[in-house]
C-alpha cells in the first residue's frame, strides 16, 4: 500500500463511501449502515438468492473500491469507507421477514456488533488486510447480528417478543 495521501479515483470512491454516505463528519459508519437500510428494505421482498446475490455483489465490488481507496489514501480501512457497512446490513437481514421490527433491531445488533468486535470480528479485523479485511469483519459482525435476530424471531426462542417479526 503507498505510504503517500491522494484523491481515490471517482468511481471506487463513490462506491466504498457508498455515494459519499462515509463523508459524514459524525458516525460515518453509523450513517453508512442506516443509508443501506432501503436497499436492504428493497432487497427483503425479492427473496433470499437476490438477496444472497446482492451481498455477493456488494461484496466484490466493496473489496475492489476499498482497495482503490486504500492505496490511494495511504490508510487501511479509512472510516470513510462504509460499503462494509452495507455488506453487514444486508448480511444481518439476509434470514428474516421485511418487518420494521427486524430492520430496526438489526440495525442495532449489527453496529453493536461491527463497533464492539467480539471475538472473530475483531481476528478479523486485525488479521486479514487489504480489500477485503475492509469487508471481512464487517461481514462476520452482520453473520452474528444475522443469527441472533434469527433465532428472536417468534417461536424460535423463549425470550422472542409476539408479533415482533410479524407482516
Amino acid at each position: 500500500m503507498s505510504s503517500e495521501s491522494r484523491s481515490p479515483p471517482f468511481l471506487p470512491a463513490i462506491i466504498a463511501t457508498f455515494f459519499f454516505t462515509g463523508h459524514s463528519p459524525i458516525a460515518p459508519g453509523t450513517v453508512g449502515s442506516l443509508a443501506a437500510l432501503p436497499l436492504a428494505y428493497a432487497l427483503m421482498t425479492q427473496g433470499r438468492l437476490a438477496m444472497a446475490l446482492a451481498i455477493a455483489g456488494v461484496t466484490a465490488l466493496g473489496t475492489w473500491a476499498a482497495e482503490q481507496y486504500c492505496q490511494a489514501t495511504g490508510r487501511h480501512d479509512n472510516q470513510r469507507i462504509v460499503i462494509d457497512e452495507v455488506a453487514g446490513i444486508l448480511v444481518t437481514l439476509s434470514l428474516v421477514p421485511r418487518t420494521p421490527g427486524n430492520l430496526i433491531l438489526g440495525f442495532l445488533l449489527f453496529r453493536l456488533f461491527d463497533i464492539w468486535k467480539p471475538g472473530p470480528v475483531r481476528i478479523l479485523d486485525r488479521r486479514v488486510k487489504g480489500g477485503f479485511g475492509v469487508m471481512a469483519d464487517d461481514l462476520a459482525a452482520g453473520a452474528l447480528a444475522a443469527g441472533l435476530l434469527w433465532l428472536m424471531q417468534p417461536g424460535r426462542l423463549p425470550f422472542a417478543v409476539p408479533g415482533w417479526a410479524s407482516p
